[in-house]
């Protein structure tokens, strides 16, 4: 494994955190599954609205076939092997109250993305890696999986333990590898933009 390091102290569950794409397709016990979503529904969101959802299957489980087949070719080839996958989905409206209509939110995928950073470092506590992917079938999600219209499909999450870098086609290996971050002091400027 390439080293991480940062250039500031920050806790090791952060820089270990990764996302591989080679699993060893074992099974993931339904508690530790729970225990990761757990800490998806812990995140911080505006309002404390939580506007994340989540559809999930274990390995063999309900649901796993349609899971994977909404996933585009290229990461269904790698994807398949891992223990669960989840759909993050973020709620695009905020429910009115006191007789208010609903409105538009502005933070529904930033918050559904504190939800998935959560859900990604329990993970990595528990000995298990996570790799979330864009590539979906966003025209069908809704349809196969019940979703109602006013809900984004953020992403797709694989979960499981690492395997051999040897069991990824040899297109893959090589960026089998931790990344490294860009400098600080390219994404963070004080007072101004730089």
């Amino acid at each position: 494994m390439t080293a991480r390091n940062p250039d500031h102290p920050v806790h090791d569950l952060i820089v270990n955190r990764w996302s591989p794409r080679s699993f060893d397709r074992s099974e993931m016990p339904d508690a530790d599954l729970k225990t990761i979503l757990e800490a998806a529904r812990w995140a911080p969101s505006a309002f404390n609205i939580q506007p994340w959802r989540f559809v999930y299957a274990r390995r063999g489980g309900e649901g796993w076939d349609t899971l994977l087949n909404l996933l585009n070719p290229f990461n269904l080839d790698w994807a398949q092997h891992a223990s669960a996958l989840l759909f993050l989905f973020s709620d695009t409206e905020v429910d009115g109250k006191d007789g208010k209509p609903s409105r538009k939110s502005g933070t529904h995928s930033f918050d559904a993305g504190a939800a998935w950073a959560n859900s990604a470092l329990q993970a990595t506590e528990m000995g298990y890696h996570t790799h979330a992917m864009a590539g979906i079938k966003r025209d069908e999600i809704h349809d196969q999986l019940g979703v109602p219209p006013r809900f984004k499909a953020e992403i797709a999450i694989a979960i499981g333990k690492r395997s051999r870098v040897e069991d990824l086609p040899e297109t893959l290996r090589a960026r089998e590898v931790p990344s490294a971050r860009k400098p600080l002091d390219e994404i963070a400027f004080e007072g101004t933009w730089s």
